[in-house]
């Protein structure tokens, strides 16, 4: 039995975040080929932490794609901004993939393609990918999971999802 006097979870959620993050560290400064990269599990792009439906992500340090599944966000770097995706397809809710070898989000599901900005290329979805309300939070992202904007419905709020980096 425990003798923690109380609810364990969230001391032992709080040690596997720190832990999760320390292996991400050390990960981090292995000297890694994009390939290899691309290799490691969807796992070590994590956030640094939650409060809410505020999520913070270490600002990536080039033009990249990060997958956190545990909030269903993909964060991109890309040409000067960053960018905080929904992870599923908006034509049918499907997770969509990073071809780093083309620079686009592919669904595998129907092949509709994507930029990194999130702009449609291609394929069946009939519109964009749907961006998070994304603001700079010191030397984080700041990624705000309640507020999700579709680029038919509210343009102006799409269009503004960004920050420079």
């Amino acid at each position: 039995m425990s003798d923690c006097g109380g609810d364990c979870r969230s001391s032992r959620r709080d040690f596997l975040v720190r832990a999760t993050g320390a292996l991400a560290a050390a990960l981090a400064t292995l000297p890694l080929t994009s390939r290899e990269a691309a290799a490691l599990p969807m796992a070590l792009g994590s956030a640094l932490r939650r409060r809410g439906a505020t999520v913070n992500y270490a600002i990536p340090a080039s033009d990249s794609a990060t997958i956190d599944r545990d909030n269903e966000v993909i964060l991109v770097r890309w040409k000067g901004a960053a960018y905080a995706f929904a992870l599923s397809c908006p034509h049918q809710n499907t997770a969509l993939r990073w071809q780093e070898a083309d620079a686009v989000f592919q669904c595998p599901k129907h092949k509709s393609r994507y930029q990194p900005d999130g702009t449609f290329l291609n394929g069946r979805a009939t519109r964009n990918m749907d961006r998070f309300a994304i603001a700079h939070a010191g030397h984080e992202l700041a990624v705000d999971v309640d507020k999700l904007y579709e680029s038919d419905k509210q343009a102006d709020l799409w269009k503004a999802a960004t920050v420079p980096v």
